[in-house]
């Protein structure tokens, strides 16, 4: 069996700094063997007694710094907050997600603040996650009964946030999923909207606006198209043709419900 020493020695190895339960049961029996349980459980109070480990939520913790002795929970959670969300995919949907939407966008404007929810889109579950007041949203996409993951993956990219690899929306796909109403009490983010289309309306790749026109986002287009209309005219002409090829023309329908 193996001894305390060597689980801590093998805690402290780990390149991340968020644990669950599951990998101190793993730890001390690959197999986790129910009869192992009251071990764990045991093995889970030293480590705590001994700030090993600091308890965020029942059965998730974090391996802290000599830095975090003074950190409340709340603290803890806003300092390792991408480590958390990394946590969670990896357990939940591995390396098939993408962060999608609104805090995609802000990603590729440079925000990496912490948003009270955000949503990983991925190829087969539907949940949320609760770490304190802040939301981890996992979302499949459909349109006519078909899965979009498989679509809509190839529209993403690779980041580093703080160290941490995550895939995001390409710029193209986080616009305009930003300009999709997710949530009827926050409405659409004209003001985001408008400063991701002045800083890059020059270099938006716009076959990857008209892949996703052919999908289900008839809507986002028209909201873009009024919102782009007085801040680039090329953009706008763009997003107008996608409509029109797509079945759809609102004209001056756009802005209705995005506040």
């Amino acid at each position: 069996m193996i001894t305390f020493d060597k689980i801590v020695n093998k805690l402290l190895k780990k390149w991340w700094k968020v644990i669950f339960k599951d990998d101190i049961f793993e730890i001390i029996d690959p197999e986790k063997k129910p009869e192992y349980m009251t071990l764990v459980n045991k093995t889970i109070y030293l480590l705590k007694s001994k700030n090993v480990i600091k308890t965020i939520r029942n059965g998730v913790y974090i391996i802290p710094d000599r830095f975090d002795e003074k950190l409340n929970e709340i603290d803890l959670i806003e300092k390792y907050y991408f480590a958390f969300v990394k946590k969670y995919i990896a357990e939940n949907v591995g390396s098939e997600y993408f962060i999608s939407g609104k805090k995609s966008l802000e990603i590729h404007l440079k925000n990496f603040s912490i948003p009270e929810k955000i949503i990983i889109v991925n190829r087969k579950i539907n949940k949320k996650v609760m770490i304190w007041n802040y939301q981890i949203i996992f979302k499949t996409i459909s349109a006519w009964k078909v899965n979009l993951f498989q679509k809509l993956s190839k529209l993403t990219k690779s980041v580093a946030i703080e160290s941490t690899t995550f895939k995001i929306s390409a710029l193209e796909l986080a616009l305009v999923e930003t300009a999709l109403i997710s949530d009827s009490m926050e409405g659409i983010d004209i003001e985001l909207l408008s400063k991701a289309i002045k800083k890059y309306g020059k270099f938006f790749q716009t076959e990857h606006f008209y892949i996703i026109g052919e999908l289900k986002y008839g809507m986002a287009f028209n909201r873009l198209k009024e919102i782009s209309k007085h801040i680039d005219t090329k953009l706008y002409e763009i997003f107008l043709d996608i409509i029109k090829k797509n079945g759809g023309l609102f004209i001056g329908e756009g802005l209705r419900k995005v506040i």
